[in-house]
């Protein structure tokens, strides 16, 4: 009988591929996708606004501005305008 390799080789990853949408959903998806980030954007314009327009309400009343819903809006609309740079990056 033949000895056992001591180490054998790991099987082979299969590769997937850069893969391919299904033909004709490409570019119903590109158009939801486009639809969607529109909707986000203007959503990130509107957040602004109104955490503007609370702090500024606040401030005249003499109440707390509450700095920090606006530092959370801005971390949404970085998170949101940099949405694809970073789905890229992660596959």
């Amino acid at each position: 009988m033949a000895p056992e390799p001591s180490n054998p080789a790991p099987p082979a990853v299969p590769d997937p591929g850069v893969g391919e949408a299904p033909p004709g959903v490409g570019d119903k998806v590109l158009t939801l996708l486009k639809w969607v980030a529109n909707l986000a954007i203007a959503a990130c314009v509107g957040g602004v606004l109104f955490t503007a327009g609370k702090m500024a309400l606040a401030h005249r009343r003499g109440d707390d501005t509450n700095v920090s819903a606006l530092g959370w809006v801005f971390a949404a609309c970085i998170l949101i305008g940099s949405a694809a740079s970073v789905v890229t990056a992660l596959i």
